[in-house]
């Protein structure tokens, strides 16, 4: 794949003559650093400005405290924004944070761990930087729990909310929580966010 994103107007979506294999997909991705990559069910790739100081401060710390609570808890692993997931709907998409258990983790082979993982991860956490419309955040969250998570929560630090997803209930809505306390896959995780609302 020989296709450069130099001087392209971003967000946008690509349409590959044939779907992408994930050796492609791979090659793509590195080839268009630092651009955000994913793939849709359809095989579209949807290509993502890098999020800007803001927004890759919060990225990171978000992701650093799920990891080193995951690290202490030992029931799983979680994951860098960086990680591509193949889901069973044939998307190939990137949370911002990620959490799998170890028991789905370790059935997979040494090879699917290397690559993209083909499962959905339990725990899923989505931030909204400025540059994202919240629609489209908003159905990757039903995507991912459509595809098996068991818990996600969408934060928004625009309009000082937390939205929680779970299976088969309506979307919770939190205004500018203190924190955000895990359940589910995740129980014991808690996410401090008041600094998100005081910035």
């Amino acid at each position: 794949m020989e296709w450069s994103l130099t001087g392209v107007p971003l967000p946008i979506v690509l349409r590959p003559p044939s779907p992408l294999t994930d050796d492609e997909l791979l090659a793509f991705s590195r080839k268009n650093r630092p651009y955000r990559v994913e793939k849709n069910t359809e095989g579209d790739l949807i290509i993502m400005t890098p999020v800007g100081g803001e927004g890759g401060y919060w990225e990171a710390s978000i992701s650093a405290r799920l990891t080193v609570w995951a690290e202490k808890d030992a029931r799983g692993l979680a994951f860098s924004p960086n990680t591509g997931f193949n889901l069973p709907d044939g998307s190939t998409l990137s949370p911002d944070a990620s959490w799998v258990s170890l028991q789905r983790w370790n059935a997979l082979t040494t090879e699917e761990q290397r690559r993209y993982p083909p499962l959905c991860p339990e725990f899923v956490i989505e931030l909204r930087s400025t540059s994202d419309s919240l629609r489209p955040l908003q159905q990757k969250m039903v995507q991912y729990l459509e595809n098996g998570a068991q818990l996600g929560w969408l934060i928004d630090p625009a309009v000082g909310t937390v939205t929680i997803f779970r299976p088969g209930r309506e979307p919770e809505v939190l205004h500018q929580p203190a924190q955000v306390i895990g359940e589910g896959p995740v129980a014991g995780f808690t996410l401090a966010t008041a600094r998100l609302w005081t910035r």
